[in-house]
């Protein structure tokens, strides 16, 4: 069970969240899924997501976990036909799905830097950085085509996409991400001017820094000690500290109510404990 950050009732809604296979969007299918929604919880990790939805069916609430690459359109129009039958057409859909790629990242955050055996930015694998950003961007794309038909049909509904700080500024060692990222926030804008007239709204937010099993080695040691890029990041948040995954879920769930954020659209929110803020001075 999550503490809800906000008291907000999507009793009725479906919402489909894409990547909850992973733990932070887990986290988000498993909170509409208290605050009274119907989810369907998407992931190419099947174990994941069953798992997921079996606890959450547990606990009192409805979710259901689907297998669905976001890279695929058809197998993705075919969990769409499930969830229609299930659960019924989309309301809410969160684009989390994505993430980055060790064959996009340089060892090294400057090339003066680099030292013989190191991968620097002349080693990047064209196919690395291929994958992260068809996973970022067209893992955004595609399934915003299968699943807003049925907010076009309905005129009313909310796209969710997951943005990030890299998007304001790029970071040095993940070119790859960090540009996939900016991709994701000029999408989002684009949307929700495609969609203004048809009662959709499109929003994303943009984490800060969070520990998560994708960054954990580039944050800590083995020992658990920080690293020397971990201190950097922290001397450059003015809160000091990293964003907690829950934290996240009162920007998500502001965005995506109606009532709330109704004249809210084509937004990226920083969640970011005041790292976009700082100078650095």
């Amino acid at each position: 069970m999550i503490n809800l950050p906000l008291k907000c009732d999507f009793t009725g809604k479906v919402v489909v969240v894409t990547g909850a296979g992973g733990v932070l969007c887990g986290d988000m299918a498993r909170a509409y899924a208290q605050a009274g929604a119907k989810v369907a919880a998407l992931d190419l990790n099947e174990e994941a997501v069953k798992k997921l939805a079996a606890e959450v069916t547990a606990e009192g609430f409805t979710m259901i976990g689907y297998k669905a690459n976001v890279l695929d359109p058809e197998a993705l129009e075919a969990v769409h036909q499930q969830v229609l039958v299930n659960l019924g057409p989309c309301d809410i859909l969160i684009n989390g799905a994505g993430g980055n790629n060790p064959r996009a990242t340089t060892d090294n955050e400057y090339q003066h830097e680099a030292k013989e055996g190191q991968k620097t930015f002349f080693d990047l694998d064209p196919n690395g950085v291929d994958f992260v950003f068809k996973l970022n961007f067209q893992g955004t794309l595609l399934p915003t085509q299968v699943f807003a038909k049925d907010m076009v049909a309905k005129r009313s509904g909310n796209i969710l996409n997951i943005s990030s700080m890299n998007a304001y500024i790029p970071l040095t060692k993940i070119p790859a991400y960090s540009a996939a990222k900016s991709g994701i926030s000029n999408f989002t804008q684009w949307l929700a001017t495609h969609f203004a007239g048809t009662g959709i709204r499109c929003n994303a937010i943009a984490p800060g820094f969070l520990v998560s099993n994708q960054n954990r080695a580039l944050l800590f040691n083995e020992d658990g000690t920080p690293t020397a890029r971990s201190a950097k990041i922290l001397n450059g948040t003015p809160m000091g500290r990293y964003v907690d995954p829950v934290e996240l879920l009162g920007g998500l769930f502001f965005l995506t109510d109606d009532k709330a954020a109704s004249a809210i659209t084509g937004v990226v929110l920083p969640i970011d404990c005041g790292f976009a803020a700082y100078s650095g001075v």
